[in-house]
């Protein structure tokens, strides 16, 4: 690291808050991307294998959406919604339209922690209650109201919510009260849980369930095909509604379906958008059934949800999207990646899971013959994939998974090097022996 860099890391320690944390034990500061490779301060280059934490779904520097970001840029970079938007109105027809949702409307925000929270102030309001159920080991924000539905422990801050909220399970597998049950088992099982919760633990007036159909911060957990269904069916009997937080899983990321929702045979109530539809600009979203949305009765604007510069990029980037259908390459190259994962990697002792769909792909790390959480093998395999050219992402409620989630143009020799690398990186943590069962705080 040279001492410029060396300064920046010091000064951001200086001023960013201590819980604002930093990659590697030689943060590095990236200046430059073309494609799915990005550059730092220092000219070494890397395959972002993490994309911005899934935000950067088309690539770095793709025409059509710079062209479309400096246009507008040149003509008008911000009005209100006060006014009519014309990129914003394009937008939302689109996204209303893809939703599957009938006669959907939009509310723009800036993000999707204040996605989750217009989902949850438009829910609550609808409904009139402030009783909200949610999953364990999710993760839906950073403010106060999405850290209140964020069921892992390593994101919640504080126990003060605004909201009743009531955890049900979603099945994961892995050394948990659901390991080798069938897919069918375990949603009998959520089922069950679901309706105990409901009649033990709420007063029944619930406003809304919320879920991600895969856990993204929570270590990329998958839960069978159709859980959400069967749930769905009974929060229907109750009049509940369902909110899907696609904020990760969105734009075809999955491969199989443009929203992950769609694994489940299900129309959600409400979705909440953002990351991958502005490709690194600000922009979020809900969309959701017309008299849902339009429960609020008190004035309300956004002075930068929707304006004029977020909504013409992420409209360029959507129709990039679709149009060059990133949604295919991504069940094409993801299933390739995986292939090669479960081929080279899941030979290794250390490799307790791998699992996920299209680019969006979670490796968990064990200590050999157990199920005990490894997070000091995932930090040697961050920092050893970092050394070879390759970045990655980490969760899981233990720090424990590795997040693998490049752009959604990625291609296959990208995904073999990337593959290469990691492997490496596995094979020097397997070889360290990282950890020790038992030392890490909340193992199990």
């Amino acid at each position: 690291m040279t001492s410029s860099h060396a300064e920046l890391v010091q000064r951001h320690r200086a001023v960013m808050p201590r819980w604002v944390s930093l990659y590697y034990d030689e943060p590095i500061e990236l200046v430059r991307g073309e494609g799915r490779r990005v550059v730092d301060a220092d000219g070494a280059e890397y395959l972002d294998f993490f994309g911005g934490i899934l935000t950067t779904s088309t690539g770095y520097n793709v025409p059509e959406v710079v062209d479309a970001i400096r246009e507008q840029a040149g003509r008008m970079l911000h009005t209100s919604t006060l006014y009519l938007i014309r990129p914003m109105i394009e937008l939302a027809e689109r996204i209303a339209e893809l939703s599957t949702i009938p006669d959907a409307k939009v509310c723009f925000v800036s993000s999707g922690t204040e996605a989750v929270e217009a989902a949850l102030m438009l829910a609550c309001t609808s409904r009139r209650s402030n009783q909200v159920i949610a999953v364990r080991n999710s993760y839906h924000g950073r403010s106060f109201t999405a850290m209140a539905v964020t069921g892992n422990r390593s994101w919640s801050a504080s126990s003060l919510s605004p909201l009743n909220v009531s955890y049900v399970h979603a099945g994961h597998r892995l050394g948990g009260p659901f390991t080798g049950m069938t897919d069918a088992e375990v949603i009998d099982a959520c089922v069950a849980d679901l309706r105990d919760v409901i009649e033990t633990t709420t007063a029944g007036d619930i406003a809304c369930m919320i879920a991600e159909p895969i856990q993204g911060v929570g270590g990329f957990v998958v839960p069978p095909d159709g859980l959400f269904g069967a749930m769905k069916a009974v929060l229907d009997d109750a009049g509940v509604l369902f909110v899907a937080d696609e904020v990760q899983t969105g734009w075809g990321r999955t491969g199989e379906h443009f929203w992950g929702f769609q694994a489940h045979g299900i129309v959600p109530d409400l979705v909440t958008f953002a990351k991958g539809l502005g490709n690194g600009l600000a922009i979020g979203g809900v969309v959701g059934r017309a008299d849902v949305v339009d429960s609020i009765q008190a004035n309300s604007i956004s002075t930068f949800g929707g304006n004029p510069l977020s909504s013409a990029g992420a409209l360029a980037n959507l129709d990039y999207l679709v149009s060059q259908d990133l949604q295919g390459n991504a069940l094409k190259v993801g299933r390739h990646l995986r292939d090669r994962l479960d081929d080279r990697a899941g030979r290794l002792p250390i490799v307790g899971e791998i699992r996920g769909k299209g680019l969006m792909l979670g490796v968990e790390l064990v200590h050999p013959g157990t199920t005990v959480a490894n997070p000091a093998a995932a930090q040697v395999v961050l920092e050893e994939a970092r050394r070879g050219g390759v970045l990655v992402g980490k969760g899981g409620l233990r720090g424990n998974v590795l997040r693998i989630a490049p752009p959604m143009s990625v291609t296959v020799d990208e995904a073999d090097t990337a593959v290469d690398v990691l492997v490496a990186a596995l094979e020097t943590a397997a070889r360290q022996g990282a950890g020790r069962p038992g030392e890490e705080q909340g193992a199990r």
